[in-house]
């Protein structure tokens, strides 16, 4: 019986190697797969799922308001489907978590979806909090913070520097604008709105102001 998968971690923790690592692992042994990715994330091109590491595929993309068991059921009618794969899941929404789930059920299609499970203020996002509600197997994945203790928070930064607090939940950037934390720095930074240490930044955020 097919499951739904949600693997969520903060940022950094290597979620979209492991999405392309487990696509490959499906089409080297001859499988299809799906690979599904939000329209609003375009940092790499609409389209494609890239790693940090460089790895990259291209993918189907979808809008919020968009029917995914409607989608996959199309595709799967095509041709076969032997796994769902989707990058940033935390952009879904409450009725698509739904219609995953329908997918792993209905068509017997196994989902793996992949994303963070909060958002800057330490809010779940919403795509997030079903997933966890409703998946049938949930897998940390694992970033490091600054001092060396597992990240499970994220801060946006402002160009200054300081840890930015209001602001819309969607804000597509990467480590320019966010640095994944422990709760503990994440909370001296967050609440006392202070000047993020240099030490603590990623190495391209601290070399774009010099």
């Amino acid at each position: 019986m097919a499951k739904l998968y949600f693997y969520y971690s903060s940022m950094n923790a290597g979620k979209s190697t492991a999405l392309l690592q487990s696509s490959y692992n499906y089409r080297e042994r001859g499988m299809n797969t799906l690979v599904l990715a939000p329209d609003l994330d375009d940092r790499f091109g609409a389209g494609k799922v890239t790693s940090r590491i460089g790895l990259e595929t291209l993918a189907t993309t979808y809008g919020e308001d968009q029917d995914l068991f409607k989608l996959v059921s199309e595709l799967s009618g095509a041709s076969p489907l032997h796994c769902v794969l989707i990058d940033e899941a935390q952009f879904l929404t409450k009725e698509q978590v739904h219609q995953l789930g329908e997918v792993t059920d209905e068509l017997n299609i196994p989902v793996l979806a992949y994303g963070l499970r909060t958002d800057f203020q330490g809010e779940p996002f919403e795509g997030s909090k079903y997933l966890l509600a409703w998946a049938d197997n949930l897998k940390e994945l694992k970033a490091i913070c600054f001092c060396g203790s597992k990240a499970t928070m994220v801060i946006r930064l402002a160009e200054d520097g300081n840890a930015i607090t209001q602001g819309s939940q969607v804000e597509i950037g990467g480590n320019d604008r966010y640095v994944s934390m422990c709760r503990k720095h994440f909370k001296e930074n967050y609440y006392q709105e202070t000047l993020v240490p240099q030490h603590q930044l990623p190495l391209e955020v601290i070399e774009s102001g010099d």
